[in-house]
């Protein structure tokens, strides 16, 4: 058995190309998908409610996030309550904080008390996963998105974190952590040694899974081959003294 086979975390792949996440819904390691307007812009999205339904017309059975992208808490409520309609697998993403770092837990607190299943994202604190959790309906399931990557980003660790972020969600049964933004493939087994529910991996990580428990020895022999290689098709050489 690999490591990969030992993994408790969900893995969740993060994208906005269609044809990707319809290649990824073949993988059963991928149990659901995130995406967010900044992943969707870059790869070229041009009509938001679209590009989501051509989504869910493929993935109808793992849970997909959508983001809203109004920017005050009325229009928040009314786009999730639109997006929420679009599949039973749908999770609304709503910010912790608007652009104005106004709290956004009104608007949380209204949707998980009726029933939409909120993906709370962009908190960096435990502070931040305390106030969420305690807005939260127990009954409804959530996700609660800690960005341990940005947390990384800032020279900490984002470990402890998550760890005491699983703690406070233990009153909030339904309610599962997320990890985004991960920035490299060994935040997968970071996030489930935390006791994460579900890691967030974009697919160039993804890719590298191919490379979990590889014989270390092997590894260096290709890298070694790697260099010989473009080097030799480089053509370059030194005019040695001997």
């Amino acid at each position: 058995m690999t490591k990969v086979d030992n993994l408790n975390v969900k893995i969740y792949a993060d994208g906005a190309n269609l044809e990707e996440i319809r290649a990824l819904a073949q993988n059963p390691l991928i149990e659901g998908f995130t995406t967010n307007p900044t992943l969707m812009r870059r790869a070229g999205v041009s009509d938001y409610e679209t590009f989501a339904r051509d989504v869910l017309a493929e993935i109808t059975d793992r849970p997909v996030s959508f983001e809203v992208f109004a920017d005050d808490k009325d229009g928040m409520i009314a786009q999730a309550r639109t997006i929420a309609t679009w599949g039973e697998n749908v999770n609304v993403k709503i910010p912790f904080t608007n652009t104005l770092g106004e709290s956004m837990l009104p608007a949380i607190e209204e949707l998980s008390n009726s029933g939409v299943q909120v993906n709370v994202t962009a908190m960096m604190t435990v502070d931040h996963v305390a106030q969420t959790v305690n807005v939260l309906n127990p009954d409804v399931p959530a996700i609660v998105s800690v960005f341990a990557g940005r947390i990384a980003d800032t020279g900490m660790d984002p470990v402890p974190v998550m760890q005491e972020a699983v703690a406070l969600l233990s009153d909030c049964p339904k309610a599962e952590l997320l990890w985004a933004s991960p920035r490299e493939l060994l935040n997968i087994f970071h996030a489930d040694d935390a006791g994460c529910h579900i890691i967030t991996v974009t697919n160039d990580l993804l890719a590298k899974l191919v490379n979990v428990g590889k014989d270390l020895d092997q590894f260096s022999l290709e890298t070694v081959l790697m260099f010989y290689r473009d080097a030799s098709e480089a053509g370059y050489s030194i005019r040695t003294q001997s």
